[in-house]
């Protein structure tokens, strides 16, 4: 099992390099899209629509949704400059407020589920999960070096997730969420927590960044991150399923490798845009 996941990762991280570095902007937006029409696919499953019919409908929503929003950002191919940045910080502001609200509904849980259990009102927190999600990574892709800041998003998730483990692992006594993931730690959450000063550190020294800008933006989308992965948890435990799907071979499906980033990447493009910071300043 352990082998399996192990070269799962492996193949996962260089398909997801070689897109990130080595398609255009243009395909690369589609990439990703064919990656959140994935997990639409496994969504709908989590809203309880196991009938193919429900989940192919749910998917070309989503699809039409995502064509909507190109529309209203003013999506270019081009350059930077063809988003309508007002719009972009909308959305961005609207997905971070969604998040925050996420965070009462993972609280709360399981009594929350009277307000999102029913299958409509789940597939409607997936619109709100999926679409932000394309948005904020194909905004932050299209940044001066943009390349290099997706993967800053990732680093930030993984040291998360690794320094919020080992930290648990070794000192973790008070549960994070006992009724959605049991496993999680206040005392790993704080290891991630520090791990991602870290990384700032260490980004910040590397590209000659401003720390303390670089910090506001690594911070909050740490945070976020953790709360990605509690949402997904929540909504599998409702579902009563351990994994959004079978698609990786010992990781499950699509949702259970980037719930983290469906929280963390607005965040990241949100105070991106807010800041105004850029990789080596």
């Amino acid at each position: 099992m352990l082998k399996q996941r192990v070269i799962t990762a492996i193949i996962l991280t260089a398909v997801f390099l070689a897109a990130l570095f080595g398609l255009s902007l243009t395909y690369f937006t589609l990439f990703i899209g064919a990656v959140v029409l994935i997990g639409a696919w496994e969504w709908a499953n989590l809203s309880s629509c196991a009938a193919l019919w429900q989940r192919s409908a749910y998917v070309i929503f989503i699809a039409l949704i995502l064509m909507l929003t190109c529309w209203l950002i003013g999506f270019c191919t081009a350059e930077q400059q063809g988003f309508n940045l007002p719009v972009v910080k909308t959305l961005l502001i609207i997905a971070v407020g969604w998040w925050a609200l996420a965070l009462l509904l993972v609280q709360g849980y399981p009594s929350s589920a009277i307000l999102w259990g029913h299958p409509g009102l789940r597939l409607l927190m997936g619109v709100l999960v999926l679409v932000p999600t394309w948005l904020a990574l194909v905004y932050v892709r299209f940044q001066p070096q943009g390349a290099w800041l997706v993967v800053m998003i990732a680093g930030i998730v993984a040291a998360a997730d690794t320094g919020g483990y080992f930290t648990g692992r070794k000192f973790g006594k008070r549960k994070l969420a006992p009724s959605v993931s049991p496993g999680k730690t206040l005392e790993g959450f704080a290891g991630g927590f520090v791990s991602n000063i870290l990384l700032a550190a260490l980004v910040a020294y590397l590209s000659n960044s401003n720390f303390w800008l670089l910090l506001a933006v690594v911070l909050p989308t740490s945070l976020f991150s953790v709360l990605g992965d509690l949402l997904e948890s929540m909504v599998k435990r409702h579902a009563g399923v351990k994994d959004s799907g079978v698609i990786l071979p010992g990781h499950g499906g699509i949702l259970d490798r980037v719930d983290s980033i469906t929280a963390a990447a607005p965040v990241f493009a949100l105070a991106l845009l807010a800041s105004g910071w850029v990789l080596g300043r």
